[in-house]
């Protein structure tokens, strides 16, 4: 058995990659929209804080510290994924 196919001898694991290998670069952007927020680490006026961004980069907020930030995204139904 190939190591990409499942137990029961279906193909979803290639035909799944090589969808997501036919993504247009705008596709890519929208991937994700409404469901992940990335934190990243930031600096504003000299005091460090963290960033959130939607999945296509767009800014959404900002909190103090990493554990904020997080509760707020999880409070919006998102996942968080750190950037670093």
């Amino acid at each position: 058995m190939n190591r990409s196919d499942s137990t029961d001898g279906s193909n979803a694991p290639v035909g799944a990659a090589i969808a997501l290998k036919q993504l247009s670069p705008a596709d890519w952007a929208r991937f994700g929209t409404g469901e992940i927020a990335y934190l990243r680490p930031v600096m504003v006026n000299g005091v460090r804080a963290v960033a959130i961004h939607g999945a296509d980069g767009q800014p959404i907020g900002a909190a103090p510290n990493a554990e904020l930030a997080v509760a707020a995204i999880l409070q919006h139904e998102m996942a968080p994924v750190l950037l670093h």
